[in-house]
């Protein structure tokens, strides 16, 4: 038991190092490919938070632990707006003021409710989780002709900001891209084992430990990114980035786990528990963040709200493994 503690604990160190390692080489590698700033700190930077969640799943999937891998995914998405949101809404209220954030989150529940549809039979067939995936490459794809086409607004400015990193050589951020993806899928085998590991002395299942210390432990890096940025008022990026790390959680992280190893034979408890509470938090964030007619702001006591939320959703999950 120690041991497998030592390593979530090692492999969430790393883990969020060498996603930070892999962002830096990524971003710094495609500014020399000559890649728009707008379009490296949406997709690049998008996918580097996401990171984490990509390769744990997709190494939970390779070792035959799927119901890991989907626990991660949902529970990401609960810890992104109800504690990630929530924490960040205490430090200073968010002001919702981008465009690109009023159309992602109507889109974002769209995909929350598509998914649960795949979820209503218990499981996520291979011909689903392809579709995932290819509507993960819609998403992409929508995402570029959309920052092509629309006018600069407050979030393509901060996005283009956050990804003024220091300047690296080109073989240095050849040797950071790689390295740093080879350190990801190192430090998720070492989280995986060490989860799969704890779920089986303490006769849980993966799911909820996925649920609760993976999906927390893979969060991070949004939670460091959106705290950053409401401290540097720079609101909109920290709701975008939740918002975006959602995106691909649901439609990228589950369809890549469930093309390698189908997730079959899951409990009803994941729709009707953990399905439910990602829908409810999405829709009460679209609420919040849109306020048709009314200052769009999350409030600090909406972000009391949110963290309640995932409080109660996580006692509820304790207790329900006691019995």
């Amino acid at each position: 038991m120690l041991l497998a503690i030592v390593a979530i604990i090692v492999g969430f160190g790393l883990l969020v190092w060498s996603a930070d390692r892999f962002v830096d080489g990524a971003a710094a590698s495609a500014n020399y490919a000559g890649m728009p700033p707008l379009l490296i700190g949406m997709l690049v930077v998008g996918f580097g938070t996401s990171a984490p969640e990509m390769v744990v799943s997709a190494m939970a999937a390779l070792d035959g632990n799927p119901a890991l891998a989907l626990g991660n995914a949902l529970g990401s998405n609960i810890v992104n707006i109800s504690l990630i949101l929530g924490v960040t809404a205490l430090i200073a209220p968010i002001a919702v003021h981008s465009n690109i954030i009023r159309k992602e989150l109507p889109i974002l529940l769209i995909i929350t409710l598509v998914l649960g549809g795949m979820l209503w039979n218990h499981d996520v067939s291979f011909i689903e989780a392809s579709i995932l995936l290819v509507g993960f490459m819609g998403l992409i794809g929508w995402s570029i002709w959309s920052a092509l086409k629309a006018k600069r607004d407050a979030l393509q400015s901060e996005c283009e900001q956050a990804v003024q990193m220091p300047a690296l050589t080109k073989g240095k951020a050849a040797f950071w891209l790689i390295v740093g993806l080879l350190l990801l899928v190192a430090s998720s085998r070492i989280l995986v084992w060490g989860a799969v590991e704890i779920a089986q002395q303490l006769g849980v299942s993966d799911l909820l430990i996925g649920l609760t210390i993976v999906a927390l432990g893979t969060s991070l890096p949004e939670l460091a990114a959106s705290i950053s940025a409401a401290r540097k008022g720079e609101h909109d990026i920290a709701v975008g980035n939740v918002v975006g790390s959602n995106m691909f959680n649901s439609l990228a992280v589950i369809g890549i786990a469930g093309v390698i190893e189908p997730i079959n034979n899951i409990g009803a408890e994941i729709f009707w528990r953990d399905w439910t509470a990602m829908l409810v938090i999405t829709a009460m964030l679209l609420i919040m963040a849109l306020k048709f007619g009314k200052a769009r702001t999350i409030t600090r006591k909406e972000g009391a709200v949110f963290v309640l939320f995932y409080l109660a959703y996580n006692l509820y999950l304790i207790m329900g493994s006691l019995g």
